[in-house]
Protein backbone atom coordinates (compact mmCIF):
# COMPACT_ATOMS: atom_id res chain seq x y z
CA UNK A 1 0.00 0.00 0.00
CA UNK A 2 1.00 3.14 -0.87
CA UNK A 3 2.11 5.79 1.72
CA UNK A 4 -0.13 8.41 2.94
CA UNK A 5 2.52 11.63 1.98
CA UNK A 6 2.38 15.09 1.93
CA UNK A 7 4.54 16.74 -0.62
CA UNK A 8 6.51 20.13 0.65
CA UNK A 9 5.41 23.00 -1.34
CA UNK A 10 7.37 22.64 -4.61
CA UNK A 11 8.33 19.37 -4.43
CA UNK A 12 5.39 18.19 -6.31
CA UNK A 13 7.54 16.82 -9.03
CA UNK A 14 10.24 15.03 -6.48
CA UNK A 15 7.51 13.20 -5.32
CA UNK A 16 5.91 11.86 -8.10
CA UNK A 17 9.13 11.05 -9.56
CA UNK A 18 9.70 9.11 -6.48
CA UNK A 19 6.36 7.48 -6.97
CA UNK A 20 4.96 8.56 -4.08
CA UNK A 21 1.51 10.10 -5.81
CA UNK A 22 2.21 8.23 -9.28
CA UNK A 23 -1.28 6.25 -8.50
CA UNK A 24 -3.66 5.80 -6.50
CA UNK A 25 -3.85 2.96 -4.42
CA UNK A 26 -7.01 1.76 -4.87
CA UNK A 27 -7.38 -0.15 -1.58
CA UNK A 28 -7.19 2.87 -0.06
CA UNK A 29 -9.21 5.01 -1.76
CA UNK A 30 -12.15 2.45 -0.75
CA UNK A 31 -11.07 0.56 2.18
CA UNK A 32 -12.86 2.62 5.13
CA UNK A 33 -10.56 3.89 7.96
CA UNK A 34 -12.12 1.72 10.57
CA UNK A 35 -12.06 -1.00 8.65
CA UNK A 36 -11.01 -4.34 11.07
CA UNK A 37 -12.11 -2.06 14.15
CA UNK A 38 -14.33 -4.31 16.25
CA UNK A 39 -16.84 -2.77 18.57
CA UNK A 40 -19.17 -4.38 21.21
CA UNK A 41 -22.23 -1.83 21.97
CA UNK A 42 -23.78 -2.43 25.67
CA UNK A 43 -25.43 0.82 25.65
CA UNK A 44 -29.19 2.01 25.22
CA UNK A 45 -31.03 4.75 24.12
CA UNK A 46 -28.58 7.98 22.68
CA UNK A 47 -25.19 9.03 23.40
CA UNK A 48 -23.22 5.45 23.68
CA UNK A 49 -25.07 3.71 21.06
CA UNK A 50 -24.43 7.29 18.72
CA UNK A 51 -21.04 6.99 19.44
CA UNK A 52 -20.71 3.66 18.57
CA UNK A 53 -23.20 4.48 15.22
CA UNK A 54 -20.12 7.13 14.00
CA UNK A 55 -17.69 4.30 14.62
CA UNK A 56 -19.43 2.48 12.10
CA UNK A 57 -20.15 5.25 9.50
CA UNK A 58 -15.81 5.03 9.53
CA UNK A 59 -16.09 1.35 8.78
CA UNK A 60 -16.09 -0.23 12.16
CA UNK A 61 -18.04 -3.86 12.60
CA UNK A 62 -20.24 -3.02 15.75
CA UNK A 63 -22.09 -5.47 17.79
CA UNK A 64 -24.86 -4.23 19.11
CA UNK A 65 -25.97 -6.01 22.68
CA UNK A 66 -29.61 -6.33 23.33
CA UNK A 67 -31.96 -7.72 26.09
CA UNK A 68 -34.05 -10.37 24.68
CA UNK A 69 -37.75 -9.75 23.57
CA UNK A 70 -37.70 -6.11 24.20
CA UNK A 71 -34.56 -4.76 22.88
CA UNK A 72 -32.86 -1.64 23.52
CA UNK A 73 -35.59 0.71 25.28
CA UNK A 74 -34.58 3.37 22.56
CA UNK A 75 -36.52 1.43 19.93
CA UNK A 76 -39.80 2.66 21.49
CA UNK A 77 -38.94 6.26 21.95
CA UNK A 78 -40.97 7.17 18.85
CA UNK A 79 -43.91 6.09 20.29
CA UNK A 80 -43.84 8.06 22.74
CA UNK A 81 -45.06 11.98 22.61
CA UNK A 82 -43.99 15.00 21.79
CA UNK A 83 -41.85 12.84 19.61
CA UNK A 84 -43.71 12.88 15.85
CA UNK A 85 -45.15 9.26 13.92
CA UNK A 86 -43.57 8.70 10.85
CA UNK A 87 -45.37 5.39 9.53
CA UNK A 88 -43.32 2.98 8.62
CA UNK A 89 -39.74 4.12 9.67
CA UNK A 90 -38.31 3.73 13.28
CA UNK A 91 -36.76 7.01 13.05
CA UNK A 92 -34.08 7.21 15.75
CA UNK A 93 -33.66 3.87 16.13
CA UNK A 94 -32.56 4.44 12.15
CA UNK A 95 -30.45 7.73 13.04
CA UNK A 96 -28.49 6.02 16.15
CA UNK A 97 -27.55 2.57 15.18
CA UNK A 98 -27.28 2.05 11.37
CA UNK A 99 -24.75 -0.76 10.02
CA UNK A 100 -24.81 -2.03 13.02
CA UNK A 101 -25.78 -6.07 14.04
CA UNK A 102 -27.51 -6.86 16.55
CA UNK A 103 -27.39 -9.94 19.30
CA UNK A 104 -29.68 -10.35 22.00
CA UNK A 105 -27.71 -11.57 25.16
CA UNK A 106 -29.52 -11.68 28.68
CA UNK A 107 -26.51 -10.05 30.65
CA UNK A 108 -27.99 -11.17 33.87
CA UNK A 109 -27.72 -15.09 32.91
CA UNK A 110 -25.07 -16.91 33.85
CA UNK A 111 -24.38 -18.98 31.33
CA UNK A 112 -24.31 -15.23 29.12
CA UNK A 113 -20.71 -14.89 31.17
CA UNK A 114 -18.81 -17.22 27.97
CA UNK A 115 -20.42 -14.77 25.34
CA UNK A 116 -19.65 -11.72 27.01
CA UNK A 117 -15.91 -12.76 27.31
CA UNK A 118 -15.37 -13.83 24.47
CA UNK A 119 -16.91 -10.75 22.83
CA UNK A 120 -14.12 -8.56 25.12
CA UNK A 121 -11.47 -10.50 23.84
CA UNK A 122 -12.97 -9.88 19.95
CA UNK A 123 -13.00 -6.21 20.49
CA UNK A 124 -11.21 -3.20 20.05
CA UNK A 125 -13.75 -0.75 22.00
CA UNK A 126 -16.89 -1.82 24.11
CA UNK A 127 -19.33 0.92 24.88
CA UNK A 128 -21.66 1.12 27.97
CA UNK A 129 -23.44 3.35 30.01
CA UNK A 130 -25.29 1.26 32.62
CA UNK A 131 -24.69 3.20 35.96
CA UNK A 132 -22.24 2.23 38.20
CA UNK A 133 -24.11 -0.25 40.47
CA UNK A 134 -25.60 -1.84 37.65
CA UNK A 135 -22.23 -2.18 36.08
CA UNK A 136 -20.95 -3.44 39.03
CA UNK A 137 -24.01 -6.17 39.69
CA UNK A 138 -22.90 -7.31 35.93
CA UNK A 139 -19.56 -7.69 36.20
CA UNK A 140 -19.12 -5.53 33.73
CA UNK A 141 -16.70 -2.52 35.47
CA UNK A 142 -13.80 -1.71 33.52
CA UNK A 143 -11.40 -4.06 36.12
CA UNK A 144 -14.03 -6.63 35.65
CA UNK A 145 -12.88 -7.16 31.78
CA UNK A 146 -9.87 -5.19 31.13
CA UNK A 147 -8.01 -8.27 32.17
CA UNK A 148 -9.54 -10.35 29.73
CA UNK A 149 -8.17 -7.67 26.63
CA UNK A 150 -5.12 -5.30 27.71
CA UNK A 151 -6.10 -3.41 24.59
CA UNK A 152 -9.35 -3.01 25.10
CA UNK A 153 -10.87 0.49 24.78
CA UNK A 154 -13.48 0.85 27.30
CA UNK A 155 -16.07 4.11 26.84
CA UNK A 156 -18.59 4.57 29.55
CA UNK A 157 -20.66 7.41 29.28
CA UNK A 158 -23.15 8.78 32.49
CA UNK A 159 -25.35 10.82 33.22
CA UNK A 160 -23.92 12.59 36.36
CA UNK A 161 -19.85 11.05 35.96
CA UNK A 162 -18.57 8.40 37.74
CA UNK A 163 -18.46 10.17 41.33
CA UNK A 164 -20.34 12.41 43.62
CA UNK A 165 -23.51 11.66 45.27
CA UNK A 166 -25.61 12.05 42.03
CA UNK A 167 -23.42 9.28 40.31
CA UNK A 168 -25.70 6.39 40.67
CA UNK A 169 -28.89 8.17 39.32
CA UNK A 170 -29.93 7.53 35.91
CA UNK A 171 -29.72 10.62 33.46
CA UNK A 172 -31.23 11.93 30.34
CA UNK A 173 -29.88 14.47 27.76
CA UNK A 174 -33.44 16.63 29.72
CA UNK A 175 -32.25 16.61 32.88
CA UNK A 176 -28.40 16.23 33.15
CA UNK A 177 -27.60 18.23 30.06
CA UNK A 178 -30.36 20.64 30.12
CA UNK A 179 -32.02 21.31 33.25
CA UNK A 180 -29.25 21.25 35.71
CA UNK A 181 -26.33 23.17 33.52
CA UNK A 182 -28.39 26.40 33.24
CA UNK A 183 -28.96 25.62 29.91
CA UNK A 184 -32.88 25.37 30.73
CA UNK A 185 -33.02 28.24 32.45
CA UNK A 186 -31.35 30.89 30.72
CA UNK A 187 -32.85 29.73 27.62
CA UNK A 188 -36.69 30.76 28.04
CA UNK A 189 -38.48 34.36 27.91
CA UNK A 190 -38.34 36.11 31.52
CA UNK A 191 -41.16 34.96 33.75
CA UNK A 192 -42.25 32.09 30.95
CA UNK A 193 -41.82 28.45 31.60
CA UNK A 194 -38.80 26.59 31.06
CA UNK A 195 -38.52 25.04 27.84
CA UNK A 196 -38.13 21.19 26.52
CA UNK A 197 -35.48 20.86 24.52
CA UNK A 198 -35.90 18.68 21.32
CA UNK A 199 -35.09 14.75 22.51
CA UNK A 200 -31.45 14.09 21.86
CA UNK A 201 -29.94 17.33 21.77
CA UNK A 202 -27.77 16.57 24.68
CA UNK A 203 -26.70 13.18 24.03
CA UNK A 204 -25.59 13.80 20.22
CA UNK A 205 -23.10 16.12 21.31
CA UNK A 206 -21.50 14.12 24.25
CA UNK A 207 -21.86 11.20 21.24
CA UNK A 208 -19.22 13.17 19.24
CA UNK A 209 -17.21 13.60 22.92
CA UNK A 210 -17.39 9.92 23.51
CA UNK A 211 -16.51 9.38 19.84
CA UNK A 212 -13.42 11.91 20.12
CA UNK A 213 -12.31 10.24 23.64
CA UNK A 214 -12.46 6.64 21.76
CA UNK A 215 -10.31 7.71 18.69
CA UNK A 216 -7.59 9.55 21.03
CA UNK A 217 -7.48 6.33 23.35
CA UNK A 218 -7.10 4.38 19.74
CA UNK A 219 -4.10 6.65 19.04
CA UNK A 220 -2.73 6.42 22.58
CA UNK A 221 -2.81 2.48 22.41
CA UNK A 222 -0.99 2.96 18.85
CA UNK A 223 1.67 4.28 20.70
CA UNK A 224 1.75 2.55 23.66
CA UNK A 225 0.27 -0.82 22.84
CA UNK A 226 -1.95 -0.68 26.16
CA UNK A 227 -6.02 -0.19 25.98
CA UNK A 228 -7.70 2.51 28.22
CA UNK A 229 -10.49 3.87 29.66
CA UNK A 230 -12.77 6.66 28.25
CA UNK A 231 -15.61 8.64 30.18
CA UNK A 232 -18.15 10.96 29.14
CA UNK A 233 -21.33 12.72 30.96
CA UNK A 234 -23.92 14.56 30.00
CA UNK A 235 -23.47 17.01 33.16
CA UNK A 236 -20.16 17.38 31.72
CA UNK A 237 -21.32 18.07 28.30
CA UNK A 238 -23.91 20.21 29.26
CA UNK A 239 -21.77 22.60 31.33
CA UNK A 240 -19.00 22.29 28.80
CA UNK A 241 -21.88 23.91 26.15
CA UNK A 242 -22.64 26.64 28.52
CA UNK A 243 -19.07 27.49 29.38
CA UNK A 244 -18.32 30.80 28.32
CA UNK A 245 -21.29 32.33 31.10
CA UNK A 246 -20.12 29.74 33.08
CA UNK A 247 -16.65 29.82 33.35
CA UNK A 248 -17.92 33.75 34.65
CA UNK A 249 -20.14 32.45 37.26
CA UNK A 250 -16.98 30.08 38.19
CA UNK A 251 -14.67 33.72 38.53
CA UNK A 252 -17.88 35.28 40.20
CA UNK A 253 -19.70 36.72 37.64
CA UNK A 254 -23.12 37.36 37.37
CA UNK A 255 -24.60 35.79 34.07
CA UNK A 256 -27.81 37.37 32.71
CA UNK A 257 -31.13 36.09 34.25
CA UNK A 258 -33.72 34.83 31.30
CA UNK A 259 -34.46 37.76 29.45
CA UNK A 260 -37.66 40.21 28.45
CA UNK A 261 -37.28 40.46 24.75
CA UNK A 262 -39.05 43.88 25.00
CA UNK A 263 -35.71 45.02 27.29
CA UNK A 264 -32.67 42.75 26.38
CA UNK A 265 -29.12 43.68 27.51
CA UNK A 266 -28.50 43.98 23.97
CA UNK A 267 -31.25 45.25 21.40
CA UNK A 268 -29.24 44.17 18.40
CA UNK A 269 -28.73 40.21 19.63
CA UNK A 270 -32.62 40.11 19.88
CA UNK A 271 -35.28 38.12 18.14
CA UNK A 272 -38.13 40.17 16.06
CA UNK A 273 -41.17 39.30 14.65
CA UNK A 274 -41.98 39.81 10.52
CA UNK A 275 -45.43 40.51 9.16
CA UNK A 276 -45.99 37.37 8.28
CA UNK A 277 -45.30 36.07 11.79
CA UNK A 278 -41.72 34.93 11.15
CA UNK A 279 -39.03 35.54 13.49
CA UNK A 280 -35.48 37.02 12.62
CA UNK A 281 -32.60 36.75 14.89
CA UNK A 282 -30.78 40.50 14.61
CA UNK A 283 -26.50 39.43 15.76
CA UNK A 284 -24.04 42.19 15.20
CA UNK A 285 -20.66 41.47 16.38
CA UNK A 286 -19.40 45.20 15.31
CA UNK A 287 -21.65 47.48 16.18
CA UNK A 288 -20.43 50.39 15.40
CA UNK A 289 -19.28 49.39 11.92
CA UNK A 290 -23.12 47.71 11.53
CA UNK A 291 -25.68 50.20 13.11
CA UNK A 292 -25.19 52.72 10.59
CA UNK A 293 -25.28 50.55 7.52
CA UNK A 294 -28.59 48.35 9.42
CA UNK A 295 -30.36 51.66 9.91
CA UNK A 296 -29.63 52.46 6.37
CA UNK A 297 -31.33 49.18 5.16
CA UNK A 298 -34.14 49.70 7.14
CA UNK A 299 -34.98 52.65 6.09
CA UNK A 300 -34.21 54.84 9.76
CA UNK A 301 -30.63 56.28 8.45
CA UNK A 302 -31.69 59.65 11.01
CA UNK A 303 -31.52 57.09 14.05
CA UNK A 304 -27.81 56.58 13.31
CA UNK A 305 -27.63 60.02 15.00
CA UNK A 306 -29.50 59.55 17.90
CA UNK A 307 -28.02 59.40 21.04
CA UNK A 308 -29.42 56.18 21.50
CA UNK A 309 -28.25 54.49 18.61
CA UNK A 310 -25.04 56.47 18.86
CA UNK A 311 -22.94 54.85 20.63
CA UNK A 312 -22.45 50.96 22.86
CA UNK A 313 -23.31 52.91 26.38
CA UNK A 314 -26.11 54.50 24.23
CA UNK A 315 -27.52 51.20 22.61
CA UNK A 316 -27.32 49.35 26.19
CA UNK A 317 -29.08 52.28 28.06
CA UNK A 318 -31.65 52.50 25.91
CA UNK A 319 -32.57 49.30 24.73
CA UNK A 320 -35.89 49.14 25.27
CA UNK A 321 -36.63 52.41 23.51
CA UNK A 322 -34.67 50.27 20.54
CA UNK A 323 -36.71 47.28 20.30
CA UNK A 324 -39.90 49.64 20.41
CA UNK A 325 -38.50 51.12 17.21
CA UNK A 326 -37.46 47.61 15.58
CA UNK A 327 -40.72 45.59 16.44
CA UNK A 328 -42.52 48.76 14.36
CA UNK A 329 -40.23 47.96 11.72
CA UNK A 330 -39.96 44.03 11.21
CA UNK A 331 -43.67 44.25 11.33
CA UNK A 332 -44.14 46.20 8.05
CA UNK A 333 -42.84 43.64 5.96
CA UNK A 334 -42.73 39.84 5.57
CA UNK A 335 -39.93 37.52 5.69
CA UNK A 336 -39.03 36.94 2.16
CA UNK A 337 -38.29 40.95 1.76
CA UNK A 338 -36.40 41.45 5.22
CA UNK A 339 -33.76 38.88 3.82
CA UNK A 340 -33.36 40.50 0.44
CA UNK A 341 -32.58 43.71 2.33
CA UNK A 342 -30.45 42.07 5.01
CA UNK A 343 -28.16 40.39 2.47
CA UNK A 344 -28.16 43.49 0.34
CA UNK A 345 -26.27 45.14 3.00
CA UNK A 346 -24.42 42.26 4.26
CA UNK A 347 -25.70 42.14 8.31
CA UNK A 348 -25.57 38.83 9.80
CA UNK A 349 -28.71 37.65 11.24
CA UNK A 350 -30.57 34.24 11.29
CA UNK A 351 -33.83 32.97 10.68
CA UNK A 352 -35.64 31.14 13.20
CA UNK A 353 -36.08 28.06 10.83
CA UNK A 354 -39.00 25.14 11.72
CA UNK A 355 -37.23 21.39 11.83
CA UNK A 356 -39.59 21.18 8.66
CA UNK A 357 -37.75 23.90 6.82
CA UNK A 358 -34.14 23.05 8.57
CA UNK A 359 -35.05 19.36 7.01
CA UNK A 360 -34.99 21.06 3.62
CA UNK A 361 -32.40 23.54 3.93
CA UNK A 362 -30.14 23.18 0.60
CA UNK A 363 -26.88 23.62 2.73
CA UNK A 364 -27.94 20.38 4.21
CA UNK A 365 -27.90 18.90 0.95
CA UNK A 366 -24.67 20.52 0.21
CA UNK A 367 -22.80 19.55 2.69
CA UNK A 368 -23.68 15.95 3.11
CA UNK A 369 -25.58 16.84 6.33
CA UNK A 370 -28.12 14.66 4.87
CA UNK A 371 -27.58 11.90 3.00
CA UNK A 372 -29.41 8.82 1.60
CA UNK A 373 -30.03 5.12 3.31
CA UNK A 374 -29.36 2.61 1.22
CA UNK A 375 -32.77 0.44 1.82
CA UNK A 376 -33.73 -0.54 -1.39
CA UNK A 377 -36.51 1.73 -2.52
CA UNK A 378 -37.05 3.04 -5.64
CA UNK A 379 -37.25 7.08 -3.32
CA UNK A 380 -34.51 6.17 -0.56
CA UNK A 381 -35.17 7.38 2.96
CA UNK A 382 -32.79 10.12 4.10
CA UNK A 383 -30.89 9.99 7.26
CA UNK A 384 -28.95 12.84 9.12
CA UNK A 385 -24.95 12.20 9.01
CA UNK A 386 -22.29 12.47 11.63
CA UNK A 387 -21.17 15.60 11.51
CA UNK A 388 -17.44 14.18 11.27
CA UNK A 389 -15.68 14.45 8.09
CA UNK A 390 -12.42 13.37 6.81
CA UNK A 391 -12.05 15.07 2.87
CA UNK A 392 -9.73 11.95 2.25
CA UNK A 393 -11.67 9.52 3.77
CA UNK A 394 -15.06 8.05 2.42
CA UNK A 395 -17.75 6.82 4.96
CA UNK A 396 -19.81 4.07 4.72
CA UNK A 397 -23.04 4.75 3.07
CA UNK A 398 -25.99 4.10 6.18
CA UNK A 399 -27.87 1.17 5.62
CA UNK A 400 -30.85 0.55 7.60
CA UNK A 401 -30.88 -0.39 11.79
CA UNK A 402 -30.80 -4.40 12.54
CA UNK A 403 -33.82 -6.17 13.74
CA UNK A 404 -33.65 -7.55 17.50
CA UNK A 405 -31.50 -10.49 17.41
CA UNK A 406 -30.83 -10.08 13.63
CA UNK A 407 -27.47 -11.41 13.66
CA UNK A 408 -27.41 -13.40 16.79
CA UNK A 409 -26.23 -16.68 15.34
CA UNK A 410 -24.37 -15.16 13.09
CA UNK A 411 -21.87 -13.53 15.44
CA UNK A 412 -22.10 -16.73 18.32
CA UNK A 413 -20.80 -18.47 15.25
CA UNK A 414 -17.95 -15.94 14.59
CA UNK A 415 -17.30 -16.17 18.25
CA UNK A 416 -16.51 -20.21 18.16
CA UNK A 417 -19.99 -21.06 19.45
CA UNK A 418 -20.39 -24.03 17.77
CA UNK A 419 -24.59 -25.07 16.97
CA UNK A 420 -24.49 -27.26 20.35
CA UNK A 421 -23.11 -24.27 22.12
CA UNK A 422 -25.73 -21.67 21.14
CA UNK A 423 -28.74 -24.58 21.56
CA UNK A 424 -27.17 -24.91 24.93
CA UNK A 425 -27.31 -20.82 25.36
CA UNK A 426 -30.65 -20.88 24.19
CA UNK A 427 -31.54 -23.90 27.25
CA UNK A 428 -29.60 -21.38 29.86
CA UNK A 429 -31.63 -18.71 28.98
CA UNK A 430 -29.07 -16.64 28.06
CA UNK A 431 -30.05 -16.08 24.32
CA UNK A 432 -33.91 -16.37 23.43
CA UNK A 433 -35.21 -18.99 20.90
Amino acid sequence: MAARVQAAPGDEDTYLSAGHFAEKDPVMENTPLLEGLHVVDLASFIAGPAAAAVLGDFGADVVKVEPPHTGDSYRALSRIPPNPRVDGVNYPWQLDNRNKRSIELNLKSSDARSVLERLVRWADVLVTNFPPRTRAKLGLDYDDVASLNLRLIYADVTGFGEQGPDAHLPGFDVTAYWARSGLMDFTRQRDAAPAISAFGSGDHPTAITLFAGIMTALYRREKTGQGARVSASLIAEGAWAAGMWLQAALLGGKPPRPVDRSDPPNALANVYRTADDRWILLAFANEDKQVPVFLEAIGHPEAAEDPRFHDTAGRRAHAADIVTLLDKRFATRPLAEWREVLDAAGLTYGVVQTLEECARDPQLAANQVVVPIEDGSSKPHLTLNSPVHLDQEQKVPPHPAPDLGEHTEEVLTELGFSADDVEALRTGGAIPR
